[in-house]
Order: structure tokens, then sequence, then C-alpha cells
């Protein structure tokens, strides 16, 4: 269900979001692996001074840099991801946006679990993108980071789940953090193989069994998507 092709992936988002926005598309849930190593980075990250330090670190490193639709900060994940986008049309989107990152948090949480993490919801200390509705494990390393997109009766909730990669992520990390002047520590990176050994197959199992059975689950982008998507290329190109 990947595009092949990070900067696409997030547009495929996007474009998701401003069809449920037009009353075009109903709940609709896409789970996929991304197609390469990607740093994802939030709108408030591209407007700091380091920033064309931050993108040469990425490519040095074999990751490809792209714009997030959600907010937050820079994200990073190999092909050992998980990477979710629940898309929903509603009126006044902003009203419940503090309880959709409990509700998902825990329903996460709970997915990990599954898989014998001892996965929590909350901030670990020194995280990459922080937010308090990180899923963490023993309350220690981030393996989940969540984020959200409110837009006229429409919302998206966004997250990846880091699978394995830690080796990789924990260095490039710390050179983004410091090309942008944002606290992070290289100890808060974590992977579900890292805790447990679950792979990717596992993970994605249990990833889509924690969503209800009347959310709509995107088994392909139809072409009409994939081109409202290419328009919004240049919003998330860096």
């Amino acid at each position: 269900m990947t595009a092949e092709d990070p900067t696409t992936d997030v547009a495929i988002a996007h474009a998701l979001l401003s069809q449920a926005s037009r009353g075009e598309r109903g709940e609709t849930l896409r789970v996929y692996r991304p197609s390469v190593p990607t740093v994802a980075f939030g709108r408030s990250d591209v407007r700091r001074a380091g920033m064309p330090e931050a993108v040469a670190a990425c490519r040095a490193a074999g990751f490809v840099p792209v714009v997030r639709s959600p907010g937050g900060r820079a994200v990073a994940y190999t092909r050992a991801a998980v990477a979710i986008d629940h898309i929903c049309p509603e009126q006044d989107p902003g009203r419940r946006m503090r309880r959709r990152f409990v509700e998902y948090g825990e329903l996460l949480a709970d997915a990990m679990r599954g898989l014998g993490v001892d996965a929590r919801v909350g901030e670990v200390p020194g995280e990459y993108c922080p937010g308090a509705y990180t899923v963490n494990a023993r309350g220690v390393v981030k393996l989940v980071g969540t984020a959200q997109r409110v837009v006229r009766d429409a919302w998206l909730f966004s997250a990846v789940v880091i699978v394995d990669g830690t080796a990789e992520l924990a260095p490039l990390l710390h050179q983004v953090y410091d090309a942008l002047e944002l606290p992070f520590s290289t100890t808060s990176v974590g992977s579900v193989r890292d805790e447990v050994g679950a792979g990717i197959d596992a993970v994605e199992r249990a990833v889509l069994a924690a969503y209800p059975g009347s959310v709509d689950r995107l088994a392909a982008v139809d072409e009409r998507t994939l081109a409202e998507a290419r328009d919004l290329l240049p919003d998330h190109e860096l």
C-alpha cells in the first residue's frame, strides 16, 4: 500500500484528508510500510535556521527528507516501520482532538502490549517529536509517535510504529536535532524488535487488528487520489 516514494506517501495522506473535508470520503484507514528510509519534518522545523544542515544530514545518511501533513517535529524511520494514516470527516473536528490522542494512543499501546511490549502512553525524556501521547516502552524509549491535523470538517491522525532500525535512527536524529537546535537524547530511541523481537509482519497484523472493523481499510490507493496527491507534492518536497 505504499506509493514507492515517501513524498507521495505523505501527499496521499493530505489528499485523503482533503477528500474527507469535501465530503467525498468516509472514515478511512491506510496502513503501509515506508518504501525507503525517511525523515518527515514538521512545518515548524522548516522555518528553523538549521534546516538546510538537517536536510543535508538526512541525504548523506541515505534518508529522504519530506514535509508531513500533521504537526510536530522531525521523525525518522527506516523500511522497518509501520505507518498509519486515519482520516475521518467530522463537523467541528477540533473539539475532540485531545480525546483522539488519548483514545488512539491507548489503542496502539494495547496493540503493542498484545505483542508482549510493556507499552505505555506518555512522553519519555529527550524524545524526538516530543508529545504527551507518545507510545513508549517501559517509560524509557519511544516506539510510536502520534500526530494530528485538523481541517474544515475532517481530521487526520497519523502514527509511525518503529519496528527496527535504532542503530541507524539514533545517530541521524542526533544530527538533525542538533542542526535544528532542539533538545534530543539518543537513549530515547527504541523499537519493537529491541523490546520483544517481533518483526514487521506481526506488528502490522497487530495494528490492523486493533482498529474497529467498521473503518474502511484502504487496500490500494486509487488513481484519483494519486493524481490529487501528485498535485500536492510541492507542499511536501524538500
